[in-house]
């Protein structure tokens, strides 16, 4: 009798599919980050201005659809304004809106792309400690400011009279993706050093009225730094550890695809070279190659 109980055993464990567990969402939250630890995982993306910050956090949710935009991105990168809307659209990317609001930045895609560990804490801490990586931005930012280095210039005007300190495009169309060394920026100038130049702004991205319906243009992505809110797309980001198997941000003029076959590309692809990607990550402007 015993045996037959003990067989019946084995027979429903060995029918149970090995993809029966618990869903995402069931899982344990990440451990708690100390202040110092979020300093240092916010520091690479503090000084960017507000709105890209804001779809790099929301982005960072969903790590496992990075690689595959990175891609993309680095193919289609030669694409701007309507034309790269068009083909966004048209490929029927599978990607969340706040992964695809980040095509037009390749570069960006391909820093998170190169460091997944780094993307999927700092998208692992948006989840968990919104209000805590919301801080860590705020404090590396003061740091930056109170040294001297982050000042408003052609390209960004920097708030730093209140208790919180801003950065927005002098020119909302124009998105600019700043240079620096962490290593520099966040500490005392040694002395004879040039603080003016720790920080370049030589790299940006054009995207007009285009990108609209992902969350770009004034006021589409923004912080409410005191009340520690993140708005993208003019809505509140209500994505949390808990609700991270269901929650669904509103983008009304997004169409949402879902993972598999994708329609044919109409449109040639064009990878980077290694001298355009160089250029990028270093805060440089760069000539499309392939159309020479």
């Amino acid at each position: 009798m015993r045996i037959g109980k003990l067989l019946l055993m084995l027979t429903v464990l060995v029918a149970v599919p090995v993809f029966a567990q618990a869903p995402p969402a069931a899982s344990a939250p990440p451990p708690t980050l100390a202040p110092a630890q979020l300093d240092q995982l916010v520091a690479r993306i503090a000084l960017y201005p507000d709105a890209l910050v804001a779809q790099i956090l929301a982005a960072a949710t969903y790590p496992d659809q990075i690689p595959d935009a990175a891609r993309w991105a680095d193919q289609h990168h030669y694409l701007i304004g309507q034309a790269l809307a068009d083909a966004i659209t048209a490929d029927q990317l599978p990607w969340d809106p706040s992964v695809q609001a980040l095509l037009p930045f390749p570069s960006v895609l391909e820093m998170m792309n190169s460091d997944m560990r780094w993307t999927t804490d700092v998208g692992n801490a948006f989840l968990a400690q919104q209000p805590d990586v919301m801080d860590a931005v705020q404090r590396e930012r003061k740091k930056a400011y109170d040294y001297g280095y982050l000042r408003t210039n052609g390209q960004i005007v920097v708030s730093g009279g209140g208790p919180y300190i801003t950065i927005m495009p002098v020119n909302p169309g124009f998105i600019v993706v700043p240079y620096y060394d962490p290593g520099i920026v966040f500490f005392a100038p040694r002395a004879g050093f040039v603080v003016g130049g720790a920080i370049r702004f030589g790299f940006g991205v054009s995207l007009g009225l285009f990108f609209r319906p992902w969350g770009w243009g004034p006021g589409f992505g923004r912080f409410d730094w005191g009340a520690h809110a993140v708005f993208v797309n003019n809505a509140r980001w209500g994505r949390t550890w808990a609700n991270r198997g269901v929650y669904a941000h509103p983008y009304p003029g997004v169409r949402r695809f879902a993972p598999g076959p994708r329609a044919t590309e109409g449109h040639a692809v064009h990878e980077r070279s290694e001298r355009e990607r160089s250029a990028a990550r270093e805060g440089r402007r760069s000539e499309e190659e392939h159309r020479r």
